[in-house]
């Protein structure tokens, strides 16, 4: 079972502006093939179909718990998303009645690259990729062979890391930018413990056998803080009780890929502290909420009153 927390897995900045465009980008990392909901569906399935998971424990508990993060993730995304779609915070924005929408208030939308973002979505993001195309099912691979899945994921997050250093490259906004940062990070930790998987498993050097993205994080400004507070060694076991065995894999200074920073690889029970969701601005003339907005909140100021 999973549980949920009313925080993003890392604080994000808003954006400086508008940038429908820059959204269209970062939808690549949310529904492109190797995009979040490409690792969220391989790990979790595998999860669910995986044999013997008493006598495999370490390897089970590792994708069990690296599914948990993926959920993460797709929050992640989806919020720099909705957050570069909706522009920076204004005080009052969501006020009002809309004004006249026969003057065409959005009428820019229809040159934008991902027009459905908005005439369907209200600028929320979907699981589509960066031209909109839905992400599909056969972006999964769960084989019940233990080894073939591993070497399925590893390649997985190598070609996620690529993915997130092109994007990245496309994006000059914060907010765009500090998710591909902090994805960055954690997608090398990610490729690292499934390359140590198959190290532990079959005994080959696969630093020797497989040739890996080699993409120095230290030269990314946006991964700088995640490298300096240990991110980058850190995996979490998203549980306060299961899912611990993963440190017969991810433990002491082994390597298996040589370009990682170094430092001791360290398992922490549970979640990362995260940071704040930031609260999206309803905008009344796309009816998000209302023409009379002010009804909507007065009734939920009333219902949240009431809960406390």
């Amino acid at each position: 079972m999973f549980m949920r927390v009313d925080r993003l897995i890392t604080d994000l900045p808003p954006p400086k502006k508008q940038d429908p465009n820059a959204a269209a980008a970062l939808q690549e990392l949310l529904g492109g093939k190797y995009g979040e909901m490409s690792t969220l569906g391989n790990y979790m399935f595998q999860s669910f179909n995986f044999r013997s998971k008493d006598k495999l424990r370490p390897f089970y508990s590792l994708v069990a718990s690296i599914t948990a993060e993926e959920l993460a993730h797709v929050e992640l995304v989806a919020n720099g998303v909705a957050m570069l779609n909706n522009g920076p915070e204004k005080p009052g924005q969501d006020e009002g009645d809309g004004g006249d929408i026969s003057k065409s208030p959005f009428e820019a939308m229809q040159d934008i690259r991902l027009a459905s973002a908005f005439l369907s979505n209200g600028g929320g993001a979907t699981p589509v990729n960066s031209n909109g195309v839905s992400w599909s099912n056969d972006c999964v691979t769960t084989t019940g062979n233990v080894l073939f899945d591993l070497l399925h994921n590893f390649h997985l997050e190598c070609g996620a890391r690529i993915h997130k250093m092109r994007v990245y490259e496309t994006l000059s906004d914060p907010t765009g930018r500090e998710v591909c940062g902090y994805l960055l990070v954690r997608g090398s930790v990610h490729a690292h413990s499934y390359a140590l998987a198959i190290k532990k498993l079959t005994g080959v050097e696969i630093e020797k056998m497989l040739p890996t993205p080699n993409i120095p994080l230290a030269k990314i400004p946006e991964c700088q803080k995640y490298l300096d507070e240990g991110s980058h060694r850190r995996l979490y076991t998203w549980s306060e009780t299961d899912y611990a065995e993963i440190a017969g894999i991810w433990s002491n200074d082994e390597v298996a890929l040589p370009d990682d920073p170094p430092g001791p690889l360290e398992v922490v029970e549970g979640m990362p502290d995260g940071g704040k969701i930031h609260q999206l601005a309803g905008v009344p003339s796309a009816f998000t909420p209302d023409y009379a907005p002010e009804e909507f909140y007065e009734i939920a100021a009333k219902l949240y009153k009431k809960s406390l």
